[in-house]
């Protein structure tokens, strides 16, 4: 009886240890499927961040490759000036003088729809976009034009240079009208004094003083929080972040409302999506002082003709959106740098504008231009 006891109980031991090993290895499996399962986590989330940062770039250059097409005006033309070179223009309307519109820092010619829709039933209205804004192509690095060694890439007179070819390959009837916003209306100045035989009337809108960049809360202002914020939207277009946030309405074109066409609309989020059109608006206002200093240097160097007439619209504020001192501030120095260099200039006030005056309040400008235009045909007949 004890063998058979002692018998069993030694068949017992090796079942009873066979049912404990088990047990004990649970906690290491438990281990090793929790690193696999951590593992896969990982991958998961590996593979997520790939689509993120790959997929909508992709699709965003895709986009813009069929847009790029499918968007450029139907009037307007791919002018060849030479080197090169191809820039866009769109003139609409029949008629002389001529109404040459240059748009603000950093903006496609879009921004002139309602003042060019306006003045065109009266004359011929141009406007363009500058090289690497809009349909203007920027050109690669390797390929120059030689006039960048002389003036600098995204400065006034690396712009000027351009239109004047642009105006000359067109075949844009002389004298014109030329009329320009905050940057164009650098170029403007720029251009009429070297071209002045050329323009009739020169026309600035928001014009920026060029002492504005010698004040160190402007400069802070300018490089240390509007530069950087346009770099961020430059990097945004070029993630596809940006057709993101304009499909989710977060982004929005500046040029909106009941007459606006929902081709303009769509144009204005092509280039808001588009990292090409982006970089040179950072450029033009990142070299901004640099344009303003060609423009002093060369308004001293050759004055401007009696025969030339000026005119200058303002509003309230340069822009509504900065604090009220840097308004201020650049509102005594408009004032100082035209007492100077045009005190004969005709000086109109739009109220409640600021510098988005041109597509905000379209009406005063283009009543203007109007004006002018009925005044040079006027002139016109009676020679």
């Amino acid at each position: 009886m004890r063998k058979r006891t002692e018998a069993q109980a030694s068949n017992n031991e090796p079942v009873n240890a066979d049912i404990k090993d088990p047990v004990q290895r649970l906690p290491s499996q438990a281990k090793a499927e929790g690193r696999v399962s951590y593992s896969s986590v990982l991958t998961t989330i590996g593979k997520c961040l790939l689509v993120i940062i790959f997929i909508p770039p992709f699709l965003n250059y895709a986009s813009l490759q069929r847009e790029g097409q499918v968007l450029l005006p139907k009037d307007g033309q791919m002018v060849d000036v030479g080197l090169g070179q191809k820039m866009h223009l769109l003139c609409k309307g029949k008629g002389q003088p001529v109404v040459v519109l240059d748009a603000p820092t950093g903006m496609s010619s879009d921004v002139w729809l309602h003042v060019q829709d306006s003045v065109a039933s009266l004359t011929t209205v141009c406007t363009y976009d500058r090289m690497g804004l809009g349909f203007s192509k920027r050109q690669m690095q390797n390929e120059t034009t030689g006039t960048e060694k002389v003036w600098g890439l995204s400065t006034t007179g690396r712009m000027v240079d351009d239109l004047h070819r642009l105006l000359q390959a067109a075949g844009i009837a002389k004298p014109f009208i030329l009329v320009g916003s905050e940057l164009g209306a650098l170029n403007g100045r720029f251009f009429t004094h070297i071209h002045d035989v050329q323009v009739s009337d020169l026309v600035l809108i928001d014009p920026i003083p060029e002492d504005v960049f010698e004040d160190n809360q402007w400069k802070e202002y300018w490089w240390g929080k509007l530069v950087p914020s346009l770099q961020v939207r430059q990097f945004s277009a070029a993630t596809g972040l940006s057709r993101l946030l304009i499909i989710l309405g977060v982004m929005e074109p500046a040029v909106t409302g009941e007459n606006v066409s929902e081709e303009v609309i769509q144009r204005q989020k092509y280039l808001l999506s588009n990292p090409a059109h982006q970089s040179s608006a950072v450029d033009e206002h990142y070299f901004l002082n640099e344009s303003a200093a060609q423009v002093r240097d060369i308004t001293k160097f050759k004055p401007l003709s009696s025969r030339t007439a000026v005119s200058v619209i303002t509003g309230d504020s340069f822009d509504q959106e900065i604090p009220e001192h840097l308004n201020q501030m650049v509102a005594r120095l408009q004032k100082k740098f035209l007492e100077e260099s045009y005190p004969s200039a005709n000086h109109i006030h739009i109220k409640g504008a600021d510098r988005r005056m041109i597509y905000k309040k379209p009406s005063a400008i283009s009543q203007h231009l109007r004006k002018l235009v009925h005044q040079r045909q006027a002139k016109q007949q009676s020679e």
